[in-house]
Formats: C-alpha cells, structure tokens, sequence
C-alpha cells in the first residue's frame, strides 16, 4: 500500500469514526476522501479485509458490549506463576492451547493477573501451578524437536495476527527487522502498525517478538525490559552457536 493510500485509509477511520452514529453510505466516506465509490471500496477491503459497510458495525457501542460480553465466555484459564530463564512469568491456558505468557516480579503478580482478566473477560481463572508448570518446562527446556508443538489460543484483528504469525516463523537465535516483518506480510510500508502489533503480543518469548529488531541494529524498546530482551537474543544465539558448532576430536 503506497503512502498515498495509507493517508486515504487514515482519514476514512477518522471519518467513520467521528459519523458512525449516522451510519455513513459508502457515497459519503468516498467523498471524503476524494475517491470514486467503486475505488474507495476496493482499497479499504484490501487494508481491512472487510466492506467499509462491514467495518462500520465494530465501531458501534453494541458490537463492543457484545464482544466484551462474549469474550471467554464459558472458558476455563488455568494460570501459574513459574521461573524461567529470563525472570518468573505467568503462563496461562485455555483447554485449546497458550493464551498468555508474560515475565512479572512477585510484586507485579496482581498487576498481570488483572490484564489477564481484562484480556478475557467471562473467563473463569483457576490457579493451577502442577498443570501449568509442565507447559512451561517445555517451553524453556526443550530437549527434542520430536516433541508435539504447543498450541496457542489466541484473540487480535486480522492483522495483529498476521504479524504474530510472521513472527513464530522467526528460528531462535535468528534477528529480523521491523520492515522484514512488514514486508513478510504484504504491508511493506506499515513499520509502524507491525511495532505496534508486536508490542500487543500477548504470549512472550513463545511468539518470539523479542527477535524483532530495528533495521539500524539497535534493540529498541521490548514490553518486558530492554535487558531482558536482550539476554533472551544472546541466550539463544549462545545455544544456536553450541549445537552448530563441529565436533572436535583428539587426533
């Protein structure tokens, strides 16, 4: 998507955000920003994947009450708190899979156990260490790569998660570029919605956004510590050497 259309797309959310009470036409949004009804339509599906008429019914205050009123409704999240190599995390999942990992303090527990209800509202939370703790041992010591990959359970917009998608297709010890993610994914020129995006990841180190990068080789910013992140880059670049490097033996 040019910049061109990238400013369209902008000023049609500002529009629709400021009218959608009176349920704009397609007509108007277009005028708004100065294109044909037919061309405005055909760029904003392929920004949002949806009709603008689509898109207008999430931004009314009966879709979020829905939503929230849906959101983890009838699920059960077993959570634990668990050391690990970089600092103690909660980890949390649901029967389908991971729904939450993130590095906490003892005294940030209440802190990250809120986020997680806000996350899943309707949800019920029962603290369950022995369960959990076996989903963490295989998260930060795995041994074999025959072990059955962990699922994720995972809630975003379409785009949120395609860049987590594009991200667990990162190999440890490997570094990548904001703009490597943006291109991965189709959307060459949004670095900045792809640093948003992974900055909202929900499940740490296992969706590795720790191994994105700036294009400069600078660390920039990570939710849970600069230090961390890069201890987590060293860790496993300091493993990756370890299993590549030839064996050596006494002539």
């Amino acid at each position: 998507m040019s910049e061109r259309d990238s400013e369209r797309i902008a000023k049609a959310i500002q529009y629709l955000d400021r009218h959608y009470r009176g349920q704009p036409s397609l007509d108007e949004v277009a005028t708004a920003v100065e294109l044909s009804p037919y061309h405005f339509q055909r760029l904003f599906k392929r920004w949002a994947g949806v009709t603008p008429k689509r898109f207008l019914q999430f931004l009314t205050i009966e879709h979020a009450k829905a939503a929230l009123s849906e959101q983890g409704e009838g699920l059960t999240i077993r959570y634990g708190f668990h050391p690990t190599p970089f600092g103690e995390c909660l980890l949390a999942a649901t029967d389908r899979g991971v729904c939450r990992l993130a590095f906490a303090t003892r005294r940030e527990r209440r802190e990250v156990l809120a986020e997680l209800r806000r996350r899943w509202q309707g949800a019920e939370l029962v603290h369950d260490q022995r369960r959990t703790s076996s989903v963490a041992s295989r998260i930060f010591q795995r041994r074999s790569t025959r072990e059955r990959p962990l699922t994720l359970s995972l809630q975003g917009t379409n785009f949120q998660l395609k860049v987590w998608e594009a991200l667990l297709r990162i190999p440890p010890g490997a570094l990548v570029s904001y703009g490597d993610i943006a291109r991965s994914i189709g959307h060459p020129d949004a670095h900045r919605a792809v640093g948003t995006a992974v900055g909202q990841n929900p499940i740490a180190y296992l969706i590795p956004c720790h191994r994105v990068i700036r294009s400069s080789g600078a660390f920039g910013e990570y939710r849970w510590g600069s230090a961390r992140k890069k201890a987590m880059v060293a860790w496993e670049a300091a493993r990756r050497a370890r299993t590549e490097a030839p064996a050596l033996r006494a002539g």
